[in-house]
């Protein structure tokens, strides 16, 4: 079954640019595992959130990918540049 993903991050100002980089880069590293399908980065209008998202063909798959870029260092369970902690949704199909 297809998996998809939002994630909410929320860069203080003065991190905001180092930040989407780190994004893109995570983005890219987890949508080239294997049965990653997508994963993109977004930018709220106002700015406030860095936004991310996802489809995997399976929940193994998504889980696996993610276990794969902390393990490489690609992502961090929290991260000092952030103002808030982010929010990470799992998606089903509805």
């Amino acid at each position: 079954m297809t998996v998809g993903f939002v994630a909410f991050h929320y860069p203080r100002p003065e991190y905001a640019e180092e930040f989407i980089g780190r994004v893109r880069k995570a983005c890219a590293f987890v949508g080239s595992r294997p049965g990653g399908m997508a994963a993109e980065c977004w930018v709220t209008a106002d700015g406030e959130a860095v936004v991310t998202t996802g489809r995997f063909a399976s929940e193994e798959a998504l889980k696996a990918a993610f276990v794969a870029a902390r393990d490489a260092g690609v992502i961090t369970e929290c991260d000092e540049r952030e103002h808030r902690p982010r929010e990470f949704f799992t998606l089903l199909p509805g």
